[in-house]
């Protein structure tokens, strides 16, 4: 068995939550299972461990520098495993085209800790670096192209929707100003034309001026929100009766799409409040493992703070408990 996440060394990465995750899935020997969002592979060694040599995995990450890490976890699985790269709301829709049944899935969504900590990304507001934020590099529109060609009403939207920065305006406007004398090129320079756009009282009084700046452009440059919102329904299509779904969101944002998916696959009936009978027949197709988000206790944030933030609810497929 795995040490706990409070028992792990630091030096090693540490999954977010991983033995809630382990306990909500329940993986079982000869299952298939699918980690949507490989990333270090910190989730997929856990729960590869509950196949106890026998089963399937399939990997899914939009990340081609995620292939090598997934081929060194591959070769200590133990069981037939896949890598599938693309985004996983497009993998998991032709699995589900495929007719593929899975008995677990995971999303741990937004960026992973290797892509932060690698600054050439782009992806942290705490050092310079080019302005890309790309998870896919293949992709033609960086964080710099969305800045330097955006309208400023688009830009205000986009933080305002995505960061939901209460600045949002201000931000754009100063913007704008000034890609209009030379073009962001840099992490650095959006940190510094944020954090002058701010009113000084309000720069440090929830974290880095420049957090939901960067958090908003992250999520547009690689369409996160949309690429959620269709995955769920994919995902639940791969599930087979009896399969579970764990999702781990770091904003409210995506916490909210998954809650009201899983809350109203859960509740079944469509019919308006006021009909005295259903007549739609919609069953329910999901029940819920948890009626509220899980979060990490205190020994997990004081070991990983970036767990800080996480949000797991998880629910089963109906139909064959």
């Amino acid at each position: 068995m795995l040490p706990s996440t409070s028992q792990r060394p630091r030096s090693e990465h540490v999954p977010v939550l991983a033995d809630e995750v382990r306990e909500l899935l329940a993986v079982r020997p000869g299952e298939t299972v699918i980690d949507a969002t490989f990333g270090a592979g910190g989730h997929a060694r856990v729960l590869c461990e509950d196949l106890g040599g026998h089963g399937r995995f399939i990997a899914i990450d939009r990340d081609p520098e995620a292939r090598a890490r997934f081929d060194r976890f591959a070769k200590s699985c133990g069981v037939q495993a896949r890598f599938l790269r693309g985004d996983f709301s497009v993998v998991l829709g032709q699995l589900a085209q495929n007719g593929l049944e899975a008995d677990a899935i995971l999303l741990d969504l937004g960026v992973s800790s290797m892509q932060i900590d690698r600054p050439e990304r782009g992806f942290s507001y705490a050092a310079d670096a080019p302005l890309d934020m790309r998870m896919d590099p293949s992709e033609p529109v960086t964080a710099a192209a969305l800045v330097n060609r955006s309208p400023e009403r688009e830009l205000a939207d986009i933080f305002r929707r995505y960061g939901e920065e209460r600045f949002a305006r201000q931000i754009a406007r100063a913007i704008v100003k000034r890609r209009a004398e030379r073009p962001f090129e840099r992490t650095a320079d959006l940190v510094e034309v944020v954090r002058a756009a701010i009113p000084a009282p309000r720069r440090f009084g929830d974290g880095h001026p420049a957090k939901r700046v960067f958090q908003a452009l992250r999520i547009a440059v690689n369409g996160e929100l949309d690429s959620l919102a269709a995955a769920l329904p994919s995902a639940l299509q791969v599930l087979r009766p009896g399969g579970r779904i764990a999702v781990i969101s770091f904003h409210s944002l995506e916490d909210r799409i998954v809650k009201r998916f899983f809350q109203a696959e859960a509740r079944g009936c469509t019919c308006p409040p006021d009909f005295p009978i259903c007549v739609c027949g919609k069953e329910p197709s999901l029940r819920l493992l948890a009626r509220k988000a899980i979060r990490p206790s205190p020994d997990e944030v004081a070991t990983n703070v970036r767990s800080a933030s996480a949000r797991l609810r998880a629910a089963v497929k109906t139909g064959g408990e």
